[in-house]
């Protein structure tokens, strides 16, 4: 069984709850590069970490990480980052 790549929805919360990835690096004691990073999928955090995440944004860690095979095949590529590339995050 081949592992399934994870992608997250880290920035896109953020977006939708007015936060920075400065505020959320201060949040759980992270480097605000490394919350970058993950913001933009080039990294994703540890398990616990994202329950760390989940905990600060006040969501599921099922809502915050997905397989991009599943992610694709719910259409949702459009409708979740459509709005990214406006944002400043």
């Amino acid at each position: 069984m081949t592992d399934k790549k994870v992608i997250n929805r880290i920035k896109v919360v953020l977006a939708e709850n007015d936060r920075t990835n400065r505020w959320l690096a201060e949040a759980i004691g992270k480097n605000e590069a490394t919350v970058s990073r993950w913001c933009f999928n080039k990294a994703q955090p540890s398990i616990d970490v994202f329950r760390q995440i989940a905990e600060a944004l006040d969501v599921s860690v099922e809502f915050l990480r997905e397989s991009i095979d599943d992610f694709q095949a719910k259409g949702s590529w459009s409708s979740t980052f459509a709005c990214v590339g406006e944002l400043e995050i």
